[in-house]
């Protein structure tokens, strides 16, 4: 990016620390979510509310007709990147606790080494990212198969799965942006596929809605639109204005650990020792899957370390 302040200074902290908390937190707000709203209507409400916070901006920077002259890859991410893993998420987090979820999700660094590996990227192979590799993957059998699982039976099982396919597709989304998308303005992309997901989801989640909703819910819900997806992709913008696209995600790391810390001392989470002996083991092979071992996250054919949010 030309003309970028590529520098880690006072603001560019602020904006890492707003980051590490707004996407770490989507976990605690889709699992009040969904104890009153079906998975399909969370989905409905926190794209269209966070389409609606966005559109202003889409408009004043007009970013809209670029990325309207590629619907189809638009369209394509948002179906991987939003519409898939968040009804994955809701569902899933109707039996999961929250911080075992966020914790999932942080593996998509360890699927995109491997896509990356498949695509011909051979720098996957170097020692310490295929350690990483390795290491990260023992961490998810760990907090997975680990003594003291929170979550136990074939529900469990099939929850873990969802997840885990939600840190795959969240790898994959990525590698749309980079290779179709890269000269389309982000915000003009990200608004227009929130619209998309949110208008194909209303009438299914209007359809699933069986209950009331809680007032608890519905403040989890608008919480998951406006600071969750709006606030946190304007955030995320001006995050990699001040220190680059290679740099920003590094926030990611630090998402987990915010995700278990909320499930625990608001929704009485269990911290298991399956989860203190894999969770270290996830973090430390994410970072080197993707790094290296380095500070700074590797750039390979302008694709950069992959971004999840909840």
């Amino acid at each position: 990016m030309n003309g970028t302040v590529q520098r880690f200074d006072a603001r560019a902290w602020l904006l890492f620390a707003i980051m590490a908390v707004v996407w770490g937190i989507p976990y605690l707000f889709i699992k009040v979510a969904v104890d009153s709203y079906s998975p399909a209507a969370v989905v409905a409400g926190r794209t269209l509310i966070g389409a609606l916070v966005l559109l202003p901006f889409a408009l004043r920077q007009k970013a809209l007709r670029p990325a309207f002259a590629k619907i189809g890859w638009v369209l394509a991410f948002g179906a991987i990147e939003m519409a898939g893993p968040f009804l994955l998420l809701g569902h899933a987090e109707q039996t999961l606790p929250s911080g075992l979820t966020g914790l999932l999700v942080a593996t998509v660094p360890l699927f995109a080494a491997v896509i990356a590996l498949g695509g011909g990227d051979r720098s996957v192979l170097r020692p310490s990212r295929a350690i990483g590799l390795f290491v990260g993957f023992i961490g998810v059998a760990v907090v997975v198969l680990g003594p003291g699982l929170a979550v136990e039976g074939g529900g469990g099982l099939i929850a873990i799965g969802e997840v885990l396919l939600v840190a795959l597709l969240y790898a994959i989304a990525p590698f749309i942006i980079a290779r179709k998308l890269q000269d389309v303005p982000s915000l003009g992309t990200i608004t227009i596929a929130l619209v998309a997901v949110g208008l194909f989801y209303l009438p299914i989640g209007l359809l699933t809605q069986h209950e009331v909703p809680t007032l608890d819910g519905t403040l989890a819900l608008v919480a998951l639109g406006v600071v969750c997806t709006a606030v946190a992709f304007i955030v995320f913008f001006a995050l990699i204005a001040r220190v680059g696209p290679v740099r920003a995600p590094l926030f990611t790391y630090v998402n987990p650990v915010v995700a278990i810390v909320l499930g625990t001392l608001i929704l009485g989470e269990e911290i298991t020792l399956g989860l203190l002996i894999g969770f270290p083991l996830v973090i430390f092979g994410c970072w080197l899957a993707a790094t290296g071992g380095t500070i700074r996250p590797r750039q390979v054919d302008g694709e950069l370390t992959p971004v999840a949010p909840g």
